[in-house]
């Protein structure tokens, strides 16, 4: 490489580094913005993550504690922060997607797109299915191991902590937003060639100890939990096989479409002549 390559490829280098400045300024600035939003709103949106356990409850048998002097106050931070990486999340993949896009063929772009919107939605999706399904499911548990007391025996009553609640269910939906991303990738990987849905069907049973052992590690040690995540994910596995399949007949006919006939062989000749 000469001095006047090094000097000619300055300029493109500057200009995808300030490119890079912008769209890392505005996405930071769209989870700023929400940030404020989610925090000036914290108790509201509390309210609405704890509705699932009064709606198991009741409002009557409902009361949430706090030990600490700051402990409500770092759950709203937490709750903020969360609330701010949902909210922010379309615009942050958007400025992600404009400095990517530029350097990818059109065809390229194309085949990004549907999966830049695929991935929040089949995380909200896993986000519902904790928020109605099971997290009630949870509390029921629990609300079911409680203790009358009597004279022989000790009252055993469940006090859900502000912090704990919350941490519980933003772990259990980080992780079934992040397990429910199972066919986004399977089907990327079967576009680029990766895999097949022969070889997805050949591994099923494999798959379904796979989906068990990623359920321990996700969700918290209940076998509600694990169940709760891991059938979903052996849906998920038969409908990214599904899938596959389309996307394998999907190019297979691009492919003919774009292969031109083979030649016609030439006319045979008589000797006679």
């Amino acid at each position: 490489m000469t001095i006047e390559d090094i000097e000619a490829s300055k300029a493109p280098l500057m200009d995808h580094l300030i490119e890079l400045r912008s769209r890392l300024i505005k996405a930071l600035l769209a989870f700023g913005i929400a940030f404020i939003f989610c925090f000036f709103f914290a108790k509201q949106i509390y309210n609405v993550l704890v509705w699932p356990f009064v709606w198991v409850a009741g409002p009557e048998n409902s009361k949430f504690i706090y030990t600490a002097l700051l402990e409500y106050f770092l759950t709203q931070l937490k709750l903020a922060m969360f609330g701010a990486a949902f909210i922010s999340f379309p615009i942050v993949a958007g400025q992600i997607y404009m400095f990517v896009a530029p350097g990818l063929y059109k065809h390229e772009r194309g085949a990004f797109l549907p999966y830049l919107v695929a991935t929040p939605f089949f995380f909200l999706l896993g986000s519902l299915l904790v928020y109605f399904v099971v997290l009630p499911m949870l509390v029921r548990f629990s609300l079911g191991m409680q203790q009358t007391g009597s004279d022989e025996t000790a009252q055993i009553q469940l006090l859900p902590k502000v912090g704990e609640y919350l941490s519980l269910m933003m772990s259990l939906i980080f992780a079934f937003g992040i397990a429910f991303q199972l066919p986004v990738i399977l089907t990327l990987l079967g576009r680029i060639g990766i895999v097949t849905s022969k070889m997805l069907r050949e591994k099923r049973r494999y798959f379904i100890v796979i989906a068990f052992v990623i359920a321990a590690v996700l969700t918290p040690p209940d076998v509600i939990s694990q169940a709760s995540l891991a059938i979903p994910l052996l849906a998920l596995y038969e409908g990214s096989i599904v899938a596959v399949r389309m996307v394998e007949k999907r190019a297979a006919a691009a492919q003919a479409s774009t292969t031109p006939p083979p030649a016609s062989p030439p006319p045979e000749t008589n000797p006679a002549e």
